[in-house]
């Protein structure tokens, strides 16, 4: 990718999707995910009401998805050899 336009999430080397961070806004993206999944979880008890938990998951799950297919190595089925 060009120099201004860095990668944040490499590609796995095995399977379909991306790895770990490797650039430090790549970081504070999956640390938010992980911060909002927990506070979400914090404040409304996925034992209380399953339904609605998943109903909020949903939209936090989709934005960082999106940010990893934007910010991210074009996602494909690897071997491992490539």
């Amino acid at each position: 990718m060009a120099r201004n336009n860095p990668v944040w999430f490499p590609a796995k080397r095995f399977g379909w999707g991306w790895g770990l961070p490797c650039h430090w806004k790549g970081w504070v993206v999956f640390i938010g995910f992980f911060g909002a999944i927990a506070a979400t979880s914090l404040k409304f008890n996925p034992a209380d009401d399953p339904v609605a938990w998943i109903a909020r998951m949903i939209p936090i799950t989709v934005v960082f998805l999106a940010i990893c297919w934007l910010k991210g190595e074009k996602p494909r089925w690897r071997w491992g050899g490539d």
